[in-house]
């Protein structure tokens, strides 16, 4: 009786261990982006975050996707690629909206007129349909982003079905998905080298994703998944860590002065 009982028990954490790891990996990769997105909306200011962590983890997932149809993987990974892609939308919308009020408050502030006609005041508009690679996912509004989002998915989508019978192709896309999100925080990594500094990024969302990508390699290498998965997750481990240094490095041996901007402070004081 005693030996059902405990058998029952651990039948019931097993399955609440599952479902609380599931969980983690689907929402889990949504979670870092919290902060920083509650930082963007509290002071206007999304200058310390790279919006090219956006393209890449809509490629990599958009491709993760595609990969799904040539080779099977977990569905929980599918979910997790799909909430990702809506998560990085959101986070392009917010920051082409702080940036186009930006440009347009400077405008106002040096504009000076005649009259008070805030329909004179003009900014220039940098579409996706003008194909200028010098504004390549620089673009003033959030439909231009919406816009290269659909025709690279409707791209990758039919050289997929073209040739989705071919192993090598396959497997290619698949390293192709993988790598792409191993590579998630270079971007972010080369806007802090630039800056000098990692003042704006949030240190919460970078130890987010370090805990999550250790999460995630660990879970990748448990549940046996396709070897492309866990060799790019523990290089996306590297990167976080990377990243990590530099706030140390930059916060220990400052390159320029502290605060350019009072939002800067305040996002810098809120981390």
């Amino acid at each position: 009786m005693e030996d059902e009982v405990f058998d029952q028990i651990v039948f019931v954490f097993h399955n609440l261990v599952s479902w609380v790891a599931a969980g983690a990996m689907v929402f889990g990769g949504v979670v870092p982006y919290i902060p920083q997105y509650r930082d963007i909306r509290r002071t206007q200011n999304a200058e310390g975050f790279s919006t090219y962590v956006c393209l890449v983890l809509l490629v990599a997932n958009i491709l993760r996707i595609l990969f799904r149809f040539g080779r099977y993987f977990e569905t929980l990974l599918l979910w997790q690629s799909i909430i990702m892609i809506v998560t990085m939308l959101i986070m392009l919308s917010l920051c082409t909206d702080v940036r186009t009020t930006t440009e347009l408050n400077t405008k106002r502030r040096s504009f000076i007129a005649t009259d008070s006609k805030d329909e004179e005041i003009r900014i220039p508009k940098r579409l996706f349909l003008d194909f200028d690679w010098s504004y390549f996912w620089l673009w003033s509004r959030f439909v231009d982003y919406m816009q290269c989002v659909l025709a690279f998915t409707l791209m990758a989508a039919y050289i997929t079905y073209l040739f989705l019978d071919s192993a090598l192709f396959v497997e290619t896309l698949g390293f192709l998905a993988v790598f792409s999100e191993a590579m998630l925080g270079t971007p972010q990594l080369y806007c802090n080298y630039q800056n000098k500094s990692t003042e704006g990024m949030s240190i919460k969302m970078v130890l987010m994703w370090t805990s999550g990508d250790t999460f995630k390699t660990g879970y990748f290498l448990l549940t046996q998944a396709p070897v492309q998965f866990w060799t790019c997750g523990l290089l996306q481990v590297l990167v976080d860590f990377t990243i990590l240094f530099q706030v140390y490095y930059y916060s220990r041996y400052p390159q320029k002065p502290v605060s350019h901007t009072v939002s800067h402070t305040t996002s810098a004081k809120a981390l």
